[in-house]
Parts: structure tokens; sequence; C-alpha cells
């Protein structure tokens, strides 16, 4: 039964999308840049339903109080591609750092070409990066969101955490706060499996890092916050889903924290790799 909504779970969300493209694109390239946002938003509210109507998959956002006006960074965990996408609706106007080759899809591009994402040669140094910086500053002093994902890749739920300096650079050179966001999503749509399993877990949504703290200051207490808040909502949403089957970093974590707590009712920090 899961393969089977699964697989119409995956066939429904791409020809939800196609569609979307297609129809819209009148609307979404002639209204303008802010207005056209509802076609994108749109599609997300309406994955969400095709994820609970179909593979009976729901969640729910704590802390959104915690996201400032204006501008600021937005750092999610990143394990699945649900969580690339998952949080526009709430975000009024956000922006991407992305590999340049998606701008080259047909029609995809153009859409993110639209939304003035910001592409980048994932191989280029010294002065391309530069530039890609100086655009990064331009569109955040227009008060946008940068969405950008720590860990710079999906990883899996329970694995080490593996954090990138890229964004205690970014965090120095754009003077807003960064908002942490911690989920496990990758639990119920695994990275490169096509299963979808039914469940519900929670998006946190955790208090704003301040501007002006040293990279290095920042880049730790960044670390600090989004993994003890990642591993104790791990517990929790293993111990809420217990049908759900875990991956081996998953199983490994839980019972490291399962077998600290019971000795001294706190869980054992993870060892950041760089």
């Amino acid at each position: 039964m899961i393969a089977a909504r699964s697989v119409l779970f995956n066939l429904a969300f791409y020809l939800n999308l196609i569609a979307r493209m297609i129809v819209l694109s009148p609307y979404y390239f002639l209204a303008p840049r802010r207005k056209a946002w509802s076609v994108p938003k749109n599609w997300v509210r309406s994955n969400h339903w095709l994820m609970e109507s179909l593979v009976g998959t729901t969640f729910e956002i704590e802390g959104l109080e915690n996201i400032p006006a204006g501008g600021f960074i937005l750092a999610p965990k990143h394990q699945s591609f649900w969580d690339a996408y998952a949080l526009l609706p709430w975000i009024p106007d956000a922006v991407y750092i992305l590999k340049r080759e998606l701008m080259w899809i047909p029609l995809f591009g153009w859409y993110i070409a639209k939304m003035r994402m910001i592409p980048v040669n994932r191989g280029a140094r010294g002065r391309v990066m530069a530039q890609v910086m100086e655009r990064t500053r331009a569109e955040m002093a227009k008060g946008r969101q940068l969405i950008i994902y720590p860990e710079g890749t999906r990883r899996s739920a329970g694995a080490p955490p593996d954090y990138k300096y890229g964004i205690a650079r970014i965090y120095a050179n754009v003077g807003v706060p960064v908002v942490p966001v911690v989920m496990h999503p990758g639990l119920f749509w695994p990275r490169r499996k096509f299963l979808r399993y039914p469940g519900h877990f929670k998006v946190k949504v955790l208090p704003p890092i301040a501007p002006g703290l040293d990279p290095d200051t920042f880049l730790e207490t960044l670390i600090a916050q989004m993994e003890e808040e990642s591993d104790r909502l791990l517990v929790e949403t293993i111990e809420a889903n217990p049908h759900v089957p875990l991956p081996p970093t998953a199983r490994i974590r839980y019972a490291q924290l399962r077998a600290a707590q019971p000795a001294s009712g706190q869980i054992p920090a993870p060892t950041p790799t760089r």
C-alpha cells in the first residue's frame, strides 16, 4: 500500500508542477514579481494537500513568531526535497543561491529568473564568488529573505552535523539576523528514494541569532542551537511515528540519545565536522 500511494503521489506531484507552470505562465510572467509569488506559493500549498491526502503525511510549524520582519537569513536543516520548497508560503520574498545549471532548464529556469534568484558556478572561485556575495547583499538590502542550508546538501536524519563555513561568511557580510529551522522530513520523504511514509512531524523555527557576532562565534552558536533542538525533535518524531522505517543514521543517533538520558537527563552533543 505504501508503494502504491508513493507512486500515486510522485505522479501527482510532477503533473501538478508541469500543469501549473504551463497554465499559469501567462499570469506569472506578466504580473509584478511580488504578486507572481502567489503561483509558486499556491503550488507549495497544493503539494502539502497532496502529501496529506495521498500519503497521509502531515506537519505543523512551531515558532512562526520568531520570524522577524524585513530581511533575514533562513537556515533550515536539509534532508529532503520537501524542505527545499515547503516553507515558501511563510516567507514573504525568498531568494536562493543556487547552481547556475538550474537556470538552463526550459520554463523552470525562466521561473527562477523571474524571482531574481542568484546563480553560482560551484566550481568558481575568487572574483566570481565576490560577485555572488555582492549580488546577495544587494538583494538582502531590499528586505528579502535568503534561504540557505548550513550543511550545504541533503543529510540523512540523525547524521553527524557537517556545517559549512559559507553561511558564516554570508552572515558577516549582510548584517541581518539568522533564523535556524530544524525538522526531520527525511524520515517521511527519504532522499534518493521514491517511497513516501505516512505520519506527522514538526517544523521548529528557533529564535533568530542577531547580527554582529564574529563569524566563528556565530557558527558555533548556530551549530549548538540547531543540533540540540534537532536531537530533541528526532527523539520526539521517532517515538510519535514508530511505524516509520529508520535510516541507519537515525537509528544509531536515537539509540545514543536514549542511552544517555537515564543517567544524566541530557542528550549527548554531536561532534560537528567542517
